[in-house]
């Protein structure tokens, strides 16, 4: 296997400018204006440049050379029931998996951990509430196509469209897919017999992206905040080790977020909590109990996490004067879904994602749909 690589960098090229007689880039359309002189701001020029090089990386790379030389796709066929397709997604260690219809003969979704947290979620309200037909011994029985069926369970699906990437599909077009449609995984398909090849997410293409990635001239030496990467301020989301897990689940769904940061009174980063984090289903010895766990206490919960293992969606911060260089060199090391930004009392600041570091060089004015015919919705042929 090779060894992650973060981008080069050579200190003897451009260097950025503080040149303060050149105007702002924060202009309404997002185009950089030139002075009185007819200079553009040389900050302003190096970030578009950096924008420019990661962009035409990303549309040189194609999906195919981000898949691992191996792995495996589970495939779940909607007459089978939920709850055994959730167990199966626990015992492959896989946070998603496509939907294949074969009354249609078509893939027509996806299933994800946190989608049977949240129709979890559901049931328990319902039942709360005295609703017939929702019950937890009745959610074990109920089909993948059922539950798609009924408007009520369905809605707590996020991929509920099967939308996917052609194999040969650029990097960049993919990143355009998953940002415009907020989506947290995007299946790659062999276009000649739509097999599903894999499912990558931002976290992939990040990483294929400074394993590979290299540039010899200073573009990144701006920090993150400086660049508006991720969420800070008042936007921050938090939770502490006191609120129970069930209204952290529904603040993250209410929120669309992946996961909060675990703060204390101080809000000083205690942990991070993950909305696909199973750990308190791994510890029910039957439904009921599983249900009876969204009452135990974030910090509870985040106690039954193992300890000997390091996952994407482990604690790891940075402080907001990072340098975008320096985020791409700690991802390299790390493979974080996520930073926390603290400042030096360690409070919590700000978020930033894998998909905030991929969306500021594909999002926004960046977004076009001149290759839409090979990325996007597959309508697909029914199979013999």
């Amino acid at each position: 296997m090779n060894q992650i690589q973060p981008p080069s960098f050579d200190d003897s090229q451009m260097e950025a400018s503080n040149n303060q007689n050149a105007c702002s880039p924060d202009q309404a359309d997002g185009i950089p204006r030139a002075t009185s002189g007819g200079l553009l701001h040389e900050k302003v020029v190096i970030r578009e440049a950096g924008k420019a090089a990661i962009t035409q990386f990303l549309d040189e790379h194609n999906c195919f050379s981000v898949l691992r030389y191996s792995g495996k796709v589970v495939v779940f066929d909607t007459r089978i029931p939920i709850q055994l397709a959730f167990y199966a997604l626990v015992e492959h260690d896989m946070q998603a998996a496509p939907l294949w219809d074969p009354s249609i003969r078509q893939f027509v979704g996806l299933l994800t951990v946190t989608d049977f947290i949240d129709i979890l979620r559901y049931y328990r309200s319902c039942m709360e509430q005295n609703f017939e037909n929702y019950t937890i011994q009745d959610l074990a029985t109920r089909s993948i196509a059922e539950i798609l069926e009924d408007p009520n369970t369905a809605e707590h699906l996020k991929h509920r469209q099967f939308l996917s990437a052609d194999a040969d599909a650029t990097l960049k077009q993919s990143c355009i897919l998953l940002h415009k449609n907020s989506l947290d995984f995007l299946p790659v398909i062999l276009p000649s017999d739509m097999r599903v090849l894999a499912t990558v997410t931002y976290t992939n293409i990040l990483e294929h992206l400074v394993t590979h990635f290299r540039e010899q001239r200073r573009l990144f030496d701006d920090s993150i905040y400086d660049l508006n990467i991720g969420t800070y301020g008042a936007d921050v989301v938090t939770v502490q080790p006191h609120h129970t897990l069930q209204e952290c689940l529904a603040v993250c769904q209410s929120r669309h977020l992946s996961a909060v940061p675990v703060v204390d009174a101080q809000g000083r980063v205690l942990n991070v909590y993950s909305r696909s984090d199973i750990s308190f289903l791994h510890h029910a010895t039957d439904a009921d109990d599983a249900v009876r766990s969204l009452d135990k206490t974030v910090g509870e919960i985040l106690g039954m996490q193992r300890t000997d293992v390091s996952t994407p969606d482990r604690l790891h911060t940075c402080s907001p004067t990072h340098t975008l260089q320096s985020i791409f060199e700690y991802f390299a090391q790390l493979k974080f879904n996520r930073l926390i930004v603290v400042d030096e009392e360690h409070r919590c600041v700000g978020v930033v994602s894998a998909r905030d570091l991929v969306a500021y060089f594909v999002g926004g004015g960046g977004i076009s749909n001149s290759h839409s015919g090979s990325v996007g919705a597959q309508q697909q042929q029914q199979q013999e």
